[in-house]
């Protein structure tokens, strides 16, 4: 039975059917006579005067489960879609091959390398749309479009670059054995294949979230008229179960508020996660509706194809509308894993005059009713409405079949995500489906397939390439342009001593080199100051009327402190990134301007501060990305070590960050502790990556404490660079006296420089005070020359550069610093034979309360130093065991106190 008026508009609500009714079908009239669009805008009005009659409305940020462009208003594609289908299933095959191929083909090694087919399964026809009509190449007088291509699709990647000529069949039969270098990395990674792919994305929830702070990169250099990015876009692929990462929706209100309109999602609603639903017992594309919708983006939906169009038309009640919004994902995906008359049955099945409307098709006809990503007219005109959008970033929400066209082997099943062998049957089956001419006495053979250049096929391929700009993924390795970096003399006032009464911190020292940095013509510009709201804390305020925070809208209302020298400054060409408490959306920009020398052809220099317990601890897994995509700038670690924040505690304390920093090989670290050494450190760095672009990142920790600075010593800046050198000879040693060399960095040097005194007018023993500005650089520096006496045992043997530093230095070695003690003892190995080594450092949770008595705590004050390095002398007999035993008391250490590492 068709629904009665009072059942379709729910009268036990109403009070008056008939006026309902009325106003129904007044808006009915009007939508027929005067359009959709009369009709929206009337119902806008209606609410806006509810709202200031003051009725409390609830808001729904969705719209019904039909496509958003009706079929009359879609834009017509103007490809040759025939043409474009047979392209899309050649590259289908192809993909397919590579994966099956790779995982037959070795069986010694157990025939099991992965690969995904069932993504670019579902994805084939949205990759086909945009790589024919829509995402432009680099030319000479614009920049290329970003693709976030979704990671697991990578194998439909290769195979059309194949097609395209940019990867060989042997590279396709080497997917995923890249260590002979003849392969092909497994998902996007820049650092593996350099000039192809343009991001990583399979660390899933940081592509939309890096997508994002591209889109808004691109805005700001457009801004500051460093380059012209107009038209370009960003395009992002995700996946609907990767949007349950916090990362993929973290940021999205950014993007509405910030109006990027050169940004556009694409989530492939497949409805499957790796393991099965994603909202089995919901509607996925439902819920991103409105949680996009209510962050103000652009939503498109592109739900059914254009098989579904005729019976929609038909559908004057709304029963076929509403048995599609009553089907939940799950069942939406066992319809796809069974046949027509399980979808005649369990669809259309749930009301008789559903079942009527397609009582005429067979049910080899309902199988064929498609759903929109897997049509190409719609999925053009879905682009087509988005690229040319204006005011708001889009967001595309496309609902596909995971492992279309795998049949049994996969298609809409729970095992797709993990299918990457398929039987001989599979195959006959999918080539058959796509028509793929391959003989069968050739299917075991998997052949891949490729037309000849001459065919139609082919040129079409090439044609729609070469009009829109080139080929795509492409990565730039190096900017064209050349930039000189200042001398090192520039930061003369950072480089030379402080004057009595005027101490400063190594913070205050990094602010003082960028302000010279800033007054730079040429350099000056291209810096990238990123905060995270805080920097008043790291006394950076100052920067904020010198050279303004960007702000695509200005600044809007007066400031508070406007009265005031320093006072908070937005602009539309402001060059400072302040990105409020969002230390992920930091990492983020500084990101996009790390790596624009490759996606924007212009060298930036990103300086990112944030606390240091909150960098590579909170966002390691970006830190990670960013070496993939060979970044290069400066993050700088505010408040370093574990005791040097007064009273903040557990949370703020940083004992790890420069262990957390070693595992990424291409981040090159430092802890210094004096302002020269900083300027050394960073002009270095620029000099690395601004000239010879050296695809390194610096990870610098800085300091909260005022002390005096000694000024650079003459001849030690290439030591300093390489981790170490003598900062502080110990007197002229007595016959027979004993002598020790305390090792340093941060902010325990000081304690070491400190221990030194102690240990000649207490104890009698000189002591060498070594700065040790990164055990990192030092460690890795030792690795690389066992590594290279272990390959050339005839040859002569290499020394590392601490065994060079420390061998002509007599006696035991203490190392002391603000991290965990594995932080030192990194370079253990590498001591002259015969020397002992002892570390000192801060293992264990951080507690609030002064420096000195979190030192105290951690044993790593200067009384712990002497300890240590009476301890060492005791077990090489220079000195009886008995004066440890003094010292200790001296120097009222509890020895039966509780470890602090299990306080």
């Amino acid at each position: 039975m068709s629904a009665q008026p009072d059942q379709q508009f729910g009268a036990a609500n109403d009070a008056d059917v008939q006026e309902t009714r009325e106003w129904v079908d007044a808006l009915s009239a009007v939508i027929a006579s005067e359009g959709r669009e009369r009709g929206h805008f009337l119902l806008e009005q209606l609410l806006e005067q509810a709202r200031q009659e003051g009725i409390d409305m609830p808001f729904s940020a969705t719209t019904g489960y039909v496509n958003t462009i009706e079929p009359d208003n879609e834009e017509r594609c103007p490809g040759n879609l025939e043409m474009e289908e047979r392209l899309r299933a050649y590259m289908r095959w192809n993909a397919m091959a590579m994966v099956v191929k790779a995982n037959r083909l070795h069986p010694e090694d157990g025939g099991d390398l992965g690969g995904h087919i069932s993504s670019f399964a579902s994805l084939a026809t949205m990759f086909g749309a945009g790589f024919n009509h829509f995402w432009r190449g680099e030319t000479e007088d614009r920049g290329g479009d970003c693709l976030y291509i979704q990671g697991h699709s990578s194998p439909g990647i290769y195979a059309r670059a194949f097609l395209e000529g940019r990867i060989s069949e042997e590279q396709l039969l080497n997917f995923r054995q890249e260590v002979d270098g003849k392969g092909l990395s497994s998902y996007p990674h820049p650092k593996l294949m350099p000039e192809f792919w343009q991001f990583p994305t399979v660390s899933m929830g940081l592509g939309p979230l890096m997508a994002i702070y591209q889109a808004r990169f691109l805005k700001y250099l457009h801004a500051r008229g460093i380059a012209n990015t107009e038209g370009r876009k960003v395009w992002a692929f995700l996946g609907d179960g990767e949007m349950d990462e916090v990362e993929s929706l973290g940021a999205i209100g950014v993007a509405a508020r910030e109006k990027l309109d050169n940004l556009i999602f694409v989530v492939n609603c497949n409805l499957q996660r790796l393991d099965g639903p994603v909202r089995g017992n919901g509607k996925i594309i439902q819920e991103l509706e409105g949680e996009f919708r209510g962050a103000g983006w652009n939503v498109i939906k592109l739900i059914w194809g254009s098989y579904w169009d005729p019976l929609l038309a038909r559908d004057k009640e709304g029963i076929l509308r509403q048995i599609m919004m009553d089907v939940v994902d799950g069942d939406y995906q066992a319809m796809k894993a069974n046949d027509g008359a399980f979808v005649r049955k369990h669809f259309f099945g749930r009301h008789p005059k559903a079942l009527e409307m397609v009582a005429k098709m067979s049910d080899e006809d309902i199988w064929r009713l498609n759903r929109g990503g897997h049509d190409p007219q719609k999925v053009y005109a879905a682009y087509h409405r988005a690229v040319n959008h204006k005011g708001q970033p889009t967001v595309l929400l496309i609902k596909t079949v995971k492992g279309f066209g795998m049949g049994k082997a996969g298609e809409g099943r729970n095992i797709a995500h993990q299918a990457k062998k398929l039987t001989d049957d599979d195959i006959r089956t999918f080539r058959d489906r796509f028509n793929i001419p391959i003989p069968d006495d050739k299917l075991a053979e998997l052949p891949f397939y490729k037309p000849e250049e001459n065919t139609p096929e082919m040129q079409y391929l090439h044609e729609r390439r070469k009009a829109l700009g080139g080929y795509l993924p492409k990565r730039r390795v190096k900017a064209e342009e050349q930039i000189p970096v200042p001398p090192l003399e520039t930061f003369k006032a950072v480089l030379e001593p402080t004057a009595e009464g005027r101490e400063i911190s190594t913070t205050q020292a990094y602010v003082r080199f960028l302000t010279a940095l800033l007054r730079d013509k040429q350099l000056g510009p291209r810096a990238v100051p990123i905060l995270v709201d805080e920097a008043r804390t790291f006394g950076m305020e100052g920067l904020f009327r010198q050279i303004g925070i960007y702000n695509p809208e200005g600044q809007k209302y007066t400031p508070q402190d406007r009265d005031q020298v320093s006072y908070y400054k937005e602009d539309v060409g402001g060059q400072i990134l302040q990105e409020g408490i969002n230390e992920a959306g930091g990492m983020a920009s500084w990101i996009a301007a790390a790596t624009s020398y490759s996606t924007n052809n212009r060298i930036m220099v990103p300086f990112y501060i944030y606390y240091s317990m909150f960098g590579l601890q909170r966002v390691g897994d970006l830190c990670w990305a960013a070496g993939d995509m060979q970044a290069r700038g400066f993050l700088l670690g505010g408040t370093s070590g574990r005791t040097t924040l007064n009273g903040e505690g557990l949370q703020h304390e940083d004992g790890h960050s420069h262990i957390l920093a070693g595992t990424i090989p291409n981040c090159v670290s430092y802890d210094p502790t004096f302002a020269h050494e900083l300027a050394v450190i960073m002009h270095d760095g620029l000099k690395r990556m601004v000239e010879k672009q050296e695809n390194v990142f610096y990870y610098i920790t800085l300091l909260n404490e005022n002390y005096p600075m000694p000024g650079l010593q003459a001849g030690t800046e290439e030591q300093i660079v390489k981790g170490m050198y003598l900062y502080k000879p110990g007197a002229k040693a007595k016959a027979k006296a004993p002598l020790v060399n305390l090792l340093g960095s941060g902010t325990i040097l000081r304690e070491s420089i400190a221990a030194q005194e102690l240990l000649e007018k207490d104890w009698g023993v000189s002591a060498n005070v070594w700065s040790c500005p990164s055990f990192n650089e030092l460690a890795r520096d030792g690795q690389d020359c066992e590594r290279w006496n272990l390959l050339n045992p005839t040859e002569k043997a290499r020394l590392p550069f601490v065994t060079q530093q420390l061998e002509p230095h007599a006696g035991p070695v203490i190392a002391s610093t603000d991290y965990m003690k594995a932080y030192a003892e990194q370079i253990r190995s590498f001591m002259p034979k015969g020397r002992g080594y002892k570390v000192l450092g801060t293992d264990g949770f951080g507690r609030s309360d002064f420096r000195s008595k979190l030192r105290e705590h951690f044993e790593v004050n200067r009384h712990y130093v002497v300890v240590a390095a009476l301890k060492a002398l005791a077990d090489e007999g220079a000195v009886p065991a008995a004066k440890v035993a003094e010292a200790i008391k001296k120097y009222g250490i509890k020895a039966d106190k509780i470890n602090p590492l299990y306080a």
